[in-house]
């Protein structure tokens, strides 16, 4: 049977998958690291692929790829389809002025809502073109064309044969901050308010629409944002919510109408498959639990048996984990706050516990975030490389105050963009009917003063940051 490939080109390296185009069994794999920082050179990321999919065997015998990325990192090209500057990733926070700067232009949080589904934050590329025309605008002049991770890195896969041919989809486009989900098209004044000046944007596929070929002849899918890849491969359907713990934290439901909030809180984003995704970030989610690992110099298995030691609440000692600034709430020159140390709570475990309560608050409260969207809660699934941990997966229905599934680790985003490409190769309806992936059910009694003590101390330090004027 043909072999379809998918592509995870995610913040922190690139993974494939070769799977069984029928079937969805997997084949072979391969993995390589990028590069740290919030600021990357787009040809770091495209060597990565080169070595994953020397890793995972190559492409000789495999009839689609597909690529998943992370989402809103901006890439600007020039005339000539050359990198202008190092691509800005998504957790690069130094466009939160002017993150503020357009949504007061427009007119405040409805309008944007109004316009394309969200309100603009510093992760969004709409904002880092303005910061890119306010702080070097010399650069912003040479950019003729704006593309996203995935968006460049299947253009690169075709041959990049002119800006003309660069492509996105649905699920990544609703990210920028200059498409609309709800109407399914660019608002080009919108990229001309940030940038300055009119560019070439991907044209935007159907969820299977093909994207072209490699020169070698492998056909290749749309691909998608890593969020909307990442529910293709746990085939989420409508109601099904998707708690993501990995580098940010991310809390997303499938819905079958776009939502739009002049909060600025749920992003209205869209999904692979025609659905919607309304969808609220974190900054903060599994490096959170590394951080404080190294901060008890302790491995994360010793880190999860600690907070699980400890005594729900931990006492009463919390920790606000926005050790990177904060998206959701839109706080992104926070720092991270411990408050509640005493004597009694001066231990280890009660660190311990707090760091992973104190991560699942702040999903939590994204939870009730986009259940408010009208689409009623069907089933919560906890998957990424934070949700390995057995105190993440034990303590969180108890902080939800739902029942959680947690399928087994696995390369979800890879598998998405994997299960694309083999819906665009057999030119089907519908995505194919892969296995679902089995899940572990966890349950335990619902603990809201975890959460009233949580909300007490965030809004303390909102109050202190903003007596402080930040």
């Amino acid at each position: 049977m043909p072999l379809v490939a998918g592509v995870d080109s995610s913040t922190q390296a690139c993974k494939v998958v070769v799977r069984d185009a029928s079937s969805g069994a997997l084949v072979r794999e391969g993995r390589a690291p990028h590069p740290d920082g919030t600021e990357v050179d787009p040809a770091a990321w495209e060597s990565a692929l080169d070595r994953a999919l020397a890793q995972a065997g190559g492409l000789d015998d495999v009839a689609a790829v597909a690529v998943g990325g992370q989402q809103h990192g901006m890439v600007c090209l020039d005339d000539d389809g050359a990198v202008v500057r190092p691509a800005l990733l998504w957790n690069d926070t130094r466009s939160a002025g002017a993150a503020r700067d357009l949504t007061a232009e427009l007119g405040g949080g409805q309008a944007w809502a109004d316009a394309v589904g969200l309100v603009p934050v510093a992760s969004f590329t709409v904002t880092k073109l303005r910061w890119l025309a306010d702080a070097e605008p010399a650069n912003a002049a040479r950019t003729a064309a704006v593309c996203l991770p995935h968006d460049w890195l299947t253009w690169r896969l075709a041959g990049a044969p002119g800006l003309d041919a660069l492509v996105t989809d649905r699920g990544d486009a609703s990210g920028t901050g200059y498409w609309s989900a709800a109407t399914g098209e660019y608002r080009p004044d919108l990229l001309e308010r940030a940038l300055g000046h009119g560019a070439v944007v991907p044209r935007v596929l159907d969820p299977a629409e093909p994207a072209g070929s490699t020169p070698d002849g492998v056909l290749l899918g749309p691909g998608s944002g890593d969020n909307a890849a990442a529910a293709l491969g746990l085939a989420a359907e409508p109601g099904d919510v998707v708690c993501s713990i990995g580098t940010s934290g991310v809390v997303s439901i499938v819905s079958t109408t776009p939502a739009a909030d002049p909060s600025g809180t749920v992003a209205g984003f869209a999904d692979a498959t025609g659905n919607f995704l309304p969808l609220i970030a974190t900054l903060n989610a599994a490096r959170v639990l590394d951080a404080t690992a190294r901060l008890l110099g302790v491995d994360l298995d010793e880190l999860s048996r600690l907070a699980l030691s400890a005594p729900p609440g931990a006492g009463g000692l919390v920790l606000v984990p926005y050790l990177e600034g904060e998206r959701t709430p839109d706080r992104p020159d926070s720092t991270g706050a411990l408050h509640g140390l005493t004597l009694a709570t001066a231990q280890r475990a009660h660190l311990a516990r707090a760091a992973v309560e104190g991560l699942l608050c702040g999903l939590a409260d994204g939870l009730d975030a986009v259940a408010a969207t009208g689409t009623p809660v069907r089933r919560v699934l906890l998957v990424g490389g934070g949700a390995r941990s057995a105190a993440v997966r034990r303590i969180a229905p108890a902080v939800l105050g739902v029942p959680v599934l947690a399928p087994p680790p696995g390369e979800y985003v890879a598998d998405g963009a994997a299960r694309q490409a083999a819906w665009v190769l057999a030119a089907g309806e519908a995505p194919p009917e892969w296995p679902r992936p089995g899940t572990e059910r966890h349950e335990a009694d619902p603990v809201p003063h975890v959460r009233e003590r949580y909300a007490e101390v965030r809004d303390l330090t909102a109050d202190r940051l903003s007596a402080a004027g930040t």
